[in-house]
Order: structure tokens, then sequence, then C-alpha cells
């Protein structure tokens, strides 16, 4: 008996994971894609997973919450997290990834499939089910208008994107190459001193950055907080944020401060300033980051941006499998949802793909629960009952807590997350995943 057809729309992240799963699956899926007939200000590419900001996906240790979450996904046979380890880049204890071979790997392994259809236009108003909504942060003014219409006011916060300059127009006289506490040197780093660090304080609170239109409310989200933003919260924050000098040391002396470059595409060409999203014009960006020991002469493959982000108010509309709650066959995933972060986005997407699958075979969606990483992001965007929902990285935070008392926080991480994978592969074995 043919499998019905699943519409997925958008072909980011959560969309391609979600496509991946159903494929993989035997459903047929039409996936909706806007590129390249249109584009939102912070997309270049033409492939499927663009990744619009940085090309981190975090940290890869099991006592850090992302990278627990990352593990439950390689064992759920993530597309995301199989790409991601196939084109990574030196990172330290972090998972970086050549950006272009990144989308690549995952544009070339959907495409493969037969049962795909791709349809490269702007969809203006919901599909109908079965089918996932991926749009993600940045769903066009049409789809958004349309979510809009039939469930009230969207939400939305700003996120921006960090600078990628040449490796070849850096100062290496001046750049030392190294990881915090002797992990490696995977990068390069720009030290600063008091009088330096000051002087790039001072010119970046008063640099001008891009208006915002009127009806625009300037909220940001705190885990990609503009760097000119930071610094006007004080004189040292900085300095105590990414520009934190522990861990590194020159001629055996810490620094003031240092600016960290992480590597952006496999042949070491380009790199990002680390922590440095930001809405600073152009002009104010080569002026300002050139103080910046290292990158005085640094030409910018690509200056930083700052764009509007939509997400649903998610506890009203969506159950823990991200169904929506008056339709139990159409879903949302990704960052429109409240998740936040590449891994967080990808997650929904997995999870969501799952839960229809599963009601598509006459089956109840399976509760993941707050044991695992990947349930717990569920739980949350469903169930947060606070007064000011926002998006969300996924921390231990919000899983349930261990039943015994343990007082290292590291220790603790990694009890979270074995018990994290025994309930996974209990799960997994349960329901033949």
């Amino acid at each position: 008996m043919r499998k019905p057809s699943v519409t997925v729309v958008g072909a980011g992240l959560a969309g391609a994971e979600a496509a991946y799963r159903l494929l993989s699956h035997g459903y047929p899926v039409t996936l909706y894609e806007m590129k390249p007939e249109k584009r939102t200000p912070a997309h270049k590419g033409d492939g499927f997973a663009e990744l619009v900001c940085s090309n981190s996906l975090r940290s890869d240790r099991l006592s850090n919450a992302v990278g627990l979450l990352k593990e439950e996904m390689r064992a759920l046979d993530s597309l995301v997290m199989r790409a991601a380890d196939a084109t990574k880049v030196p990172a330290g204890g972090a998972l970086a990834v050549d950006r272009d071979g990144f989308s690549r790997y995952i544009t070339e392994t959907l495409t493969a499939f037969p049962e795909l259809t791709v349809v490269h236009e702007e969809l203006t108003a919901l599909p109908a089910s079965p089918a996932i909504v991926a749009t993600g942060p940045l769903t066009s003014d049409a789809l958004s208008s349309a979510i809009e219409k039939r469930f009230g006011q969207s939400l939305h916060f700003y996120d921006a994107a960090a600078p990628i300059v040449t490796f070849a127009s850096l100062d290496h006289e001046k750049v030392f190459a190294a990881s915090r506490y002797d992990r490696g040197a995977d990068y390069l780093n720009c030290p600063m001193t008091r009088e330096e660090y000051f002087a790039f304080y001072h010119a970046l609170a008063a640099a001008e950055t891009v208006p915002l239109h009127s009806f625009e409310t300037p909220r940001v989200f705190e885990g990609c907080m503009p760097i000119e933003v930071m610094a006007k919260r004080g004189e040292l924050t900085m300095a105590y944020g990414p520009l934190k000098p522990v861990g590194l040391e020159v001629d055996g002396k810490r620094p003031f401060a240092v600016v960290q470059l992480r590597r952006d595409n496999a042949d070491g060409t380009l790199y990002n300033i680390v922590g440095f999203q930001t809405n600073l014009r152009f002009p104010e960006q080569k002026r300002v980051f050139g103080l910046i020991p290292g990158l005085g002469h640094a030409e910018f493959a690509r200056y930083g941006v700052m764009h509007r982000n939509t997400f649903l108010e998610s506890p009203k509309l969506l159950h823990w499998d991200y169904s929506l709650r008056e339709d139990p066959l159409l879903f949302f995933a990704g960052q429109m949802t409240g998740v936040e972060g590449y891994v967080e986005s990808a997650a929904s997407g997995l999870l969501a793909a799952i839960g229809l699958i599963e009601k598509l075979e006459g089956r109840e969606a399976i509760d993941f629960t707050s044991e695992t990483a990947i349930g717990a992001l569920g739980h949350y965007v469903a169930e947060y009952n606070g007064g000011d929902f926002q998006p969300m990285n996924v921390t231990f935070g919000i899983m349930d807590p261990l039943k015994e008392r343990v007082r290292g926080k590291q220790e603790r991480g990694e009890r979270i997350a074995g018990r994290a994978l025994d309930k996974l592969r209990a799960l997994k074995e349960h329901y033949a995943l």
C-alpha cells in the first residue's frame, strides 16, 4: 500500500531533518523551498540547510546539554549530525563545520531520493495536513501573515550574525593559534592590553548601527546578542563574556582580553569573529573591528547583519511532539516553535517527523520525556507556563533533575547524559526506532 505524501515547508535544518526522516521511512515528500526564487536578507546560498549565522554547532561534550542532544540525534540517525560529522573543521571542544560543504552534503543526500519533489516557490498559506511547517525564524511576510491570521499575533525577537574575515588579511605577528586550557590550536586569538580593550570599547559603544523600522521593537535574544548591545551593558561585560582571556596566555601572561576567530571553512581561508554578532553599519564594522589587534587590515568576506526572527506562542498552540493542538497531523518545527540554535532546530524537525510517522501509521506519538534532551525541548515549547515565552537553547535546566544530589557541575551533567542515553536506548528498542 502506497504511503501518503507529506508536505514539508522550508528546507532549513529542521525541514531538511524532517524530510530525511520521512523519506527514509518510505514517505513521498513535497518540499517547498522559496530559494532561489525569493530570499530573505540573511540568505546567500541556494542549497538546503544554509547556516546563516555562525558555523558552530557548539559543544560536543556529553557534560554539556547540547553535546548530549547531538549524541541523541546521532542515535536516531540524524541527517544533520551525519552532515556535521562529515564536514567538521577544527574548533577545540566544539563541533564547527564547513558551511558550504555542510549544506552541499544535506542537499545531495535529500535530492538523491526519487520520492522527493522540490518546489521552488513561496508558500503563502498553511498547507493541508499531513504536513510539517519549518520555515524558520525568517518566515516570509506572506506566510507570517497567514499564520498570524489563523493563530493571532506571532512573537518576534532579533537575531544577528557575526562577520567573517579572510585568513590571508590577518596580521599574523599579532595573532596566535591556541584553544583555551591547551586544548589544541583550533582558534586564532587576538590579545588585547587594557588600553587596547578600552579604546575598542569606547569606539564600539559610540558606533553607528543600522536603524530599525518604526514598527519594530528592539528585543534581542540573550544567546545571540549584538556585541554593541553587550558593550552598552557595562565597560567590562565583554571582558567577562566573549572576550574573556581565561585559559589563554601570551609569553606566560594572561592578556587583559582576547578576541577569538574560528575557522569557517575546511580550507581555513575564512574565519568568523566569535561572539561578534552585530547590527553596526558596514563601514563602522570595518573601522571599529579594525581596532582589534591583528584585524587592522582585515578583509571582510561577509559583514555582520541583524534580522527580525518570528516564532509562535507555542505553549498555546502545540503539543510536546510539535503537532498543532487543533490538527494532530499538522506539525511545526524549527526556530519558529521557540527552540533556539541550529542543533535544537534540527532536533525539533526530527522529533516532529517521528511523531507524524507514528500518527500516520495509527500509533500514538512517542513521548521521549524530559529525561532526554530532545524530549525536554518539546515539553518546554509546549508546556512553558511563564508570562514571557521566548526562544530557548537546550539546557540541563529544562530536563528532569536527578534523584540524587551531585555537587560537581561536570559530574552532574555526565550523570544526566548517561540517564538520557539509557532512556533513549530503551525507547528505541521498545518502539523499534
